[in-house]
């Protein structure tokens, strides 16, 4: 299944291509359709298997489609750890760079630098 498959906003593709994707994972293939009906899901599945994509995708796809927000907060993500917080809003930064989503991860823990 392609990613075009499922109805995704052009900007959307055209950054998803750029990122090096081509078709969905079997665990992208089975959550996209549920998240973008707006159902709840809980996945568990190997690393590498594409779950980020899972639901960043349909999020970054409503944000783009909903009516003007003005630049407000749309979204708020939250992650266990700082490493993983980085890890997301990079995915997030690359799948959402032909668009006008922006990102940014907030954590602490940090030395200060």
């Amino acid at each position: 299944m392609t990613f075009k498959d499922f109805g995704f906003d052009e900007r959307l593709i055209e950054g998803i291509e750029a990122s090096g994707y081509n078709n969905a994972t079997p665990v992208q293939e089975q959550v996209i359709p549920l998240v973008l009906e707006g159902k709840d899901v809980i996945a568990s599945a190997q690393t590498g298997t594409g779950k980020t994509a899972a639901f960043l995708l349909p999020l970054i796809n409503k944000i783009i489609t909903a009516p003007a927000n003005n630049g407000s907060i749309t979204a708020l993500v939250i992650v266990p750890t700082r490493e993983l917080a980085v890890q997301i809003a990079q995915h997030m930064e690359g799948l959402s760079y032909f668009t006008s989503v922006s990102s940014i991860a907030v954590y602490g823990g940090g030395d200060g630098n």
